[in-house]
């Protein structure tokens, strides 16, 4: 930017070659190329100009002051700026150098002179930027000077809003700079008039445009004090200041105060009442039918009159609606009474008046919202059907029926309580134990499985399976108890540790809801001690984790273990003609967790003779790749009868691998459900437990206590707290509150706490 008054003078040509036409073949008119011819020949001049490589002279000494002042200014051909570093050395010295500067030519569309003084300001500003930057120094002292006093006051006036193209270009300055960095300077010593008018080579170097104006070179720099901030009356560029008064005027209808009831019986009462008093008539009795339907009609009315006013008008005339009018459909009239209601087709049928000629009333108004929990009561909570034949029949017409009764129905307790489903939630992110590689059963699940009966001389004892399944390799394994006493279950542990090695976390359903169990597994494990199991495992440096009951969709992934070896187990068992002894009962439980470790954990290459040998539990186990070989023989069904118990149980080995091979295999993939998050049940909503053991209309009512957020902020467990219908005289508890913990999908929302 060191020769920008010169380039001004070609940028004009240039603009007005453009606006003429003119093609880049084309001579130039003759008015141009004089103008032109004189430009071209002045760029040899251009050697002329020598720029020194440093801005501080040779033998200046050491600088001890630097300040950048930067000079803006516009005119009717164009505008421009130039910025000047200015130095002061140890004895008091001055150098000032030019450092950059731009010019540019107007715009071809009519713009004022402020407007463009404003743009050049804006560009000292964005040039300064870039100045601190490059130079390195943040912390400069910095002066802004403009010749134009209007300017300064835009910049120094905080108090007046300015149009778009004036408010914007003051933000970006108040931005970057303070009020107090913008000087006024006179037009004769603004430099950056040379870059806003243009210069020739010899007129740019007999200028001050290399070295500044004088004021620069002084000692001391007089400022002026005064603050321009005061603007030309009628400036076009300040917003018009407007001062609106709105008056409100609070109209205390009878719809209005009727918005305070919840029940359209007690409304219709009320009103009758107040009727009866406006009537003079002082009687305390019941209101009779007569004085209930004037009461209805005089709601209606009221009701219309504030929301049908324009064709309460119209109809009051014998107009018309028109066409765009949302009744228009509706053949409306108005009765004798004052009531709009619907004309259609309908005259000439034996239905009553009402029926034929319902009254109109709008959807969202509260009085519909009361009419329609009316009619749904009167129908006893049933459909959406029979809510709206009710409301036909009682003589009133609401536009868009279909939806309002719809979201009555939604939010009906009683209608929740009935029919409306569990909650759900989006299915959980995997935790870490599943998705990240540990040493086989590490962390695992446990779970009880059974009964089987096992023979022991002449009795027949119960005997229970007791499954875990590593969370990382999905191996299991199996070990038989004698029954389901705390002490059984410890013994199963120490022989579940002493084989697999230590375990860091168990994971387990709560003992009265295992899914494997039937009623007599329900029932002895209500004898175990948590507590003394909890201490075992914590002994072993192992974490005892029980799931929430009546959850057991979360532990799913031992479950579904369960589910495979013990319907495989009951029909291969099913085969014997007579019990198993104890030794016989465990060696099948090995031989089937052998069985189940080695299947396949994908599916995805098995039919590709070219891909490599499956990947199962089996070889994160034993870290070999092959496996036991089947004992020598061939074994036949004739084997169950045989004396050879071994012979026995490889053939119901056989059997078990033959059915799980066709019936898990093929159902093998993962069913996708909960795919959307749900609100979250939140402390304070009204729910009722589900109770697989009590019809719908028992299911007992509770209050969410506690809101239990996973790691993705969704609730799927909660902490309730029930309901007690006995209460005290003074309806205080006569019980302790019972706090159960249970899964969302175990509870019905009935009424929001906020």
């Amino acid at each position: 930017g060191f020769v920008a008054p010169f380039l001004l003078i070609g940028k004009g040509v240039l603009q007005e070659i453009c606006l003429h036409g003119t093609g880049w073949d084309d001579p130039l008119t003759n008015e141009l190329r004089p103008r032109w011819e004189r430009w071209k020949k002045d760029l040899t001049n251009l050697e002329k100009i020598n720029i020194p490589r440093s801005y501080a002279p040779t033998g200046f000494g050491k600088v001890t002051k630097r300040e950048l002042h930067h000079f803006s200014d516009a005119s009717t051909t164009g505008y421009g700026q130039c910025s000047y570093l200015r130095l002061r050395n140890e004895k008091g010295d001055i150098h000032c150098a030019l450092i950059m500067a731009k010019s540019r030519v107007a715009p071809t569309k009519v713009t004022t002179i402020p407007r463009l003084e404003l743009t050049a300001a804006v560009i000292s500003v964005k040039t300064s930027n870039v100045l601190k930057e490059e130079l390195g120094c943040a912390d400069i002292e910095e002066y802004f000077w403009t010749d134009s006093k209007v300017i300064l006051g835009y910049i120094n006036n905080e108090a007046r809003r300015f149009h778009t193209f004036v408010a914007n270009r003051i933000q970006k300055i108040h931005l970057n700079t303070t009020q107090g960095q913008w000087r006024y300077v006179p037009t004769n010593q603004n430099p950056a008039d040379h870059a806003s008018r243009g210069l020739f080579i010899n007129e740019l170097i007999t200028s001050n445009w290399f070295t500044g104006p004088t004021f620069l070179w002084e000692g001391e720099i007089g400022f002026s004090e005064e603050v321009i901030s005061d603007l030309p009356v009628g400036d076009p560029e300040v917003k018009e200041a407007r001062t609106l008064i709105t008056e409100t005027r609070e109209q205390d209808s009878l719809t209005n105060r009727l918005s305070r009831f919840s029940s359209w019986n007690r409304a219709v009462r009320a009103v009758a009442r107040i009727l009866r008093r406006i009537n003079k008539d002082k009687s305390n009795g019941l209101s009779t039918v007569k004085e209930r339907e004037d009461a209805e009609c005089f709601i209606i009315k009221d009701l219309q009159r504030q929301t049908y006013s324009e064709e309460l008008t119209l109809l009051k005339k014998d107009c018309q609606l028109p066409p765009h009018n949302k009744l228009h459909r509706l053949n409306a009239f108005l009765d004798n009474d004052g009531l709009i209601k619907v004309g259609g087709r309908l005259c000439e049928s034996n239905l009553p008046h009402a029926v034929k000629h319902p009254m109109i009333i709008p959807k969202e108004h509260h009085i519909t919202k009361m009419i329609i929990a009316h009619c749904h009561e009167r129908a006893k909570h049933q459909g959406k059907g029979m809510t709206i034949n009710v409301i036909r029949t009682k003589g009133y017409w609401i536009p868009g029926i279909g939806r309002a009764v719809a979201s009555h129905l939604r939010q009906c307790v009683i209608c929740r309580k009935f029919r409306r489903h569990t909650e759900e939630q989006k299915m959980a992110d995997l935790p870490p134990e599943r998705v990240n590689p540990s040493p086989p059963f590490t962390y695992c699940g446990m779970d009880c499985f059974g009964p089987f009966y096992s023979k022991q001389g002449r009795s027949v004892r119960k005997r229970y399976g007791l499954l875990f399944t590593c969370f990382s390799s999905r191996a299991i394994h199996i070990e038989m108890l004698e029954d389901l006493s705390t002490d059984s279950l410890i013994i199963g542990l120490r022989c579940f540790i002493a084989i697999r090695g230590t375990v860091r976390q168990i994971k387990s359903d709560q003992g009265s809801n295992f899914l494997g169990a039937k009623n007599e597994l329900k029932e002895a494990l209500k004898e175990v001690d948590g507590d003394k199991l909890a201490n075992f495992l914590s002994d072993n440096q192992c974490d005892f984790i029980l799931n929430a009951p009546s959850s057991s969709h979360v532990g799913g992934v031992w479950e579904r273990q369960i589910r495979t070896v013990r319907s495989v187990l009951n029909s291969t068992l099913s085969l014997s003609p007579r019990s198993l002894s104890d030794a016989s009962l465990r060696a099948f439980f090995y031989e089937a967790m052998m069985i189940v470790n080695g299947r396949p954990l994908t599916v995805d290459n098995l039919n590709d003779p070219n891909s490599l040998e499956p990947l199962t539990p089996n070889h994160l186990l034993t870290l070999k790749t092959t496996i036991a070989l089947p004992p020598p023989g061939k074994f036949v069904r004739e084997d169950m009868y045989a004396k050879r118990r071994w012979r026995h149980i490889q053939y119901l080995v056989e059997q078990f691998w033959s059915r799980w091979r066709k019936e898990y295999l093929s159902n093998i993939a993962l069913r996708q459900r909960w795919h959307t998050p749900k609100r979250n049940l939140q402390l304070g909503d009204i729910v009722m437990m589900k109770d697989e053991g009590l019809p719908r209309n028992e299911w007992r009512l509770a209050r969410v206590v506690q809101a239990t957020k996973n790691r993705d902020g969704l609730v799927r467990r909660v902490k309730i707290c029930l309901g007690d219908n006995k209460l005290g005289k003074n309806g205080e508890r006569l019980t302790k509150q019972s706090v159960l913990e249970r899964p969302v999908q175990k509870l019905v929302l009935l009424l929001h706490g906020d």
